[in-house]
């Protein structure tokens, strides 16, 4: 496994690769692995000859009140678990590699980023956007990998790489959960002792909304309440949003649920924000 730590390097080899006709499957981090990661690096390692993970937290995609600073890095950890898994590349870069001084481009997108994480935390998505752009620019992958836990980013992702032609694939790995159904983060680890079973609320709420949906009921406001009032029991958890939106415009639904609808979720359980989703398909 090569460590890379530059854009002209990471890029070279990516070149070289491509002119050998080999398929550089990619997954894109921001390290603190887990088993959700890993999961995701087995689905590059399946539709890839070369799989290279890149290790940067970006922070672009942080607001001014956010956890950038004390977000994790445990980079040795990190590159253990890439090795054992059989990665072939890790970029790692620097902030002023992947931001020189006076950067001045970014990506909007204006439609998806909008509502639920995009109306919570303003300019989040155009932070993820723009690193995922540089990123794809660095590292030339044929297929990338992203979690559908982080179920907007996915579907953001994909409306970039459709309408700026980028010549990726894009495959989604399921959310992978601890077993009592909470969905894998890096967050966990902020919560308490007491806070931890409570956590479990997130997905608690999706498989009571699957359950009514189920049942018949279609109506978003009788699902959403049921989430709402589930959640409500957990005395640590304090919602940021759930909503029930259309599955590809993201929008509110203006009537019954007649077709797919994304059900998502944000709580802050003590420190740490959580989110999760589901889809219902009539």
């Amino acid at each position: 496994m090569k460590i890379i730590s530059t854009a002209l390097e990471m890029q070279q080899a990516a070149l070289a690769l491509r002119a050998q006709g080999k398929r550089i499957g990619f997954v894109p981090t921001m390290g603190n692995l887990h088993d959700g990661h890993l999961s995701l690096v087995r689905l590059a390692k399946q539709r890839a000859d070369v799989v290279v993970v890149s290790i940067f937290v970006n922070p672009t995609q942080f607001g001014p009140n956010e956890d950038f600073a004390a977000y994790p890095r445990t980079f040795a950890a990190d590159r253990a678990l890439c090795e054992q898994e059989g990665v072939d590349f890790v970029f790692y870069p620097a902030v002023p590699e992947m931001y020189p001084d006076g950067a001045s481009v970014s990506v909007t997108e204006n439609a998806l980023s909008r509502t639920l994480c995009g109306a919570a935390r303003p300019g989040h998505f155009d932070g993820v956007c723009t690193v995922v752009a540089k990123l794809f620019n660095v590292v030339l992958p044929h297929v990338a990998v992203f979690g559908e836990k982080d179920g907007q980013q996915l579907r953001i992702i994909r409306r970039m790489v459709r309408d700026l032609r980028f010549p990726v694939e894009i495959v989604s790995g399921p959310t992978v959960r601890e077993s009592d159904g909470l969905a894998k983060s890096s967050r966990n680890q902020y919560l308490t002792a007491e806070q931890r079973p409570q956590a479990v609320c997130l997905r608690r709420a999706l498989d009571e909304a699957e359950r009514l949906f189920a049942a018949g009921e279609r109506d978003p406001q009788t699902l959403v309440a049921a989430l709402r009032a589930l959640i409500g029991k957990s005395p640590s958890a304090k919602i940021d949003y759930a909503e029930i939106v259309d599955d590809e415009t993201l929008q509110p639904l203006a009537g019954p649920i007649a077709r797919p609808a994304f059900v998502a979720l944000a709580v802050w359980v003590g420190k740490p924000r959580l989110i999760d989703n589901t889809v219902l398909r009539p």
